[in-house]
C-alpha cells in the first residue's frame, strides 16, 4: 500500500432510517464498511449512533494500520458550514455536527447535503468522472438534485441551488402556495410519492381500488402487468421528468446529467424515453445516464469534498 493509499476517510450517509459508513482510500476504494439504525428524531440520540460507526470504523482503519485522514458525512437536510441547519428525519436543527465529531475525534469534519454529496461521488468516482460539470438528480420519496461546476459543488445564494422539487411544470400551479416544509410542485408529480399520488386519483376517477396505487412500486409493478391506468401514470411521469430535465440542460448545459435513487432502480425503465424527449427539444442535450455507485455515492462524495477541504488530506 503506497503513501497515498494508505490515508484514508471516514465517509457516512447519515440517512432518516440507516447510517451506511465507510472506510476507503482517497481513491475511493473501500476498506470496510459497516451499517446501523438511525435513532430517529432524537437529537443526542443520533449523534451517538454516529459516533458508534465512526468508531468502529476508526477500530478497522487501526487493524488494517491505515491513516484516517478526515471524516465525511451527507446528511438529509440543509448544511451550513459544518452545522445541519435543518434535519427533520434525525431531529437536528441548527446543530453544530461538525465542531461536535471533531471534538470528540480529533480529525478534520466536513459536512454537506447527501445529495449534493452524491453528485460529488458520480462526478469523483462515478458516471461523471472526467466531466467538468454535471448534475444528479435524486427521484425517491422527493426529487432534489445536486450541482457540480468546474469541479465544486455549486450552492447557490442561500444554500439551495439544485432544489428542483420547486420547479413549476404547468401554470396552473402558480396558484398553489408551497411552503419549505410542503413538497414542491415538481416532486409532487414526478417524485415517487407523486407517482403513488396521481396513481390513486387516477384509480378513484375510474372507481377501481385506489390501494392498487399505495406505493410507486405498487404503480411500476402494475405496469409491468399491462394495467392501463399504471402505464398512464408511468408514461406520465417519464413526460414530466423529460420536462424538467430539458429545462436543467437549457439553463446549466451539463457535461452530463446522471439519474439516481429508488425510483431510478431500473434505469432502463426511464433512461431511454426520458433522452429521446430531452433530444427531441434540446438541441445540445447532454448524456442521460445512470448512477454508477448507488448507495455509495453521497459517502464517496464525502471523500471529495474531503479532499476538497484545505484541512484533510
Amino acid at each position: 500500500m503506497n503513501d497515498r493509499s494508505a490515508r484514508a476517510a471516514i465517509s457516512v450517509d447519515m440517512g432518516g432510517t440507516k447510517i451506511f459508513g465507510m472506510l476507503n482510500t482517497v481513491d475511493g476504494v473501500a476498506l470496510a464498511e459497516d451499517t446501523l439504525p438511525t435513532a430517529g428524531r432524537q437529537e443526542d440520540a443520533a449523534l451517538e449512533r454516529l459516533a458508534t460507526l465512526i468508531e468502529g470504523l476508526l477500530n478497522r482503519a487501526q487493524a488494517q494500520q491505515v491513516t484516517v485522514a478526515g471524516i465525511g458525512v451527507g446528511v438529509p437536510g440543509m448544511t451550513d458550514e459544518g452545522s445541519v441547519v435543518a434535519a427533520p428525519a434525525l431531529g437536528w436543527l441548527d446543530f453544530p455536527l461538525a465542531q461536535r465529531l471533531e471534538a470528540r475525534f480529533g480529525l478534520p469534519v466536513v459536512i454537506e447535503n447527501d445529495v449534493n454529496l452524491a453528485a460529488l461521488g458520480e462526478y469523483g468516482f462515478g458516471a461523471a468522472r472526467g466531466a467538468s460539470s454535471m448534475i444528479c438528480v435524486a427521484v425517491g420519496t422527493g426529487i432534489g438534485s445536486g450541482i457540480v461546476i468546474d469541479g465544486r459543488l455549486y450552492r447557490g445564494h442561500s444554500g439551495s441551488a439544485g432544489e428542483i422539487g420547486y420547479m413549476i411544470p404547468e401554470p396552473r400551479l402558480l396558484d398553489e402556495p408551497v411552503t419549505d416544509a410542503d413538497f414542491g410542485a415538481f416532486e409532487r408529480l414526478a417524485s415517487g410519492t407523486g407517482i403513488a399520488m396521481r396513481a390513486r386519483a387516477l384509480l378513484k376517477t375510474h372507481n377501481l381500488d385506489e390501494s392498487l396505487g399505495a406505493t410507486a412500486a405498487h404503480v411500476l409493478q402494475a405496469a409491468d402487468r399491462g394495467e392501463f391506468w399504471a402505464k398512464q401514470v408511468i408514461d406520465e411521469t417519464i413526460d414530466y421528468l423529460a420536462q424538467g430535465l430539458a429545462n436543467i440542460a437549457a439553463v446549466l448545459d451539463p457535461d452530463v446529467i446522471v439519474l439516481s435513487g429508488g425510483v431510478m432502480a431500473e434505469p432502463e425503465r426511464w433512461i431511454g424515453p426520458i433522452s429521446e424527449r430531452v433530444r427531441r427539444v434540446i438541441p445540445f442535450a447532454p448524456p442521460i445516464v445512470a448512477s454508477a455507485l448507488g448507495p455509495r455515492a453521497t459517502a464517496l462524495g464525502a471523500t471529495v469534498l474531503l479532499q476538497q477541504s484545505k484541512s484533510a488530506f
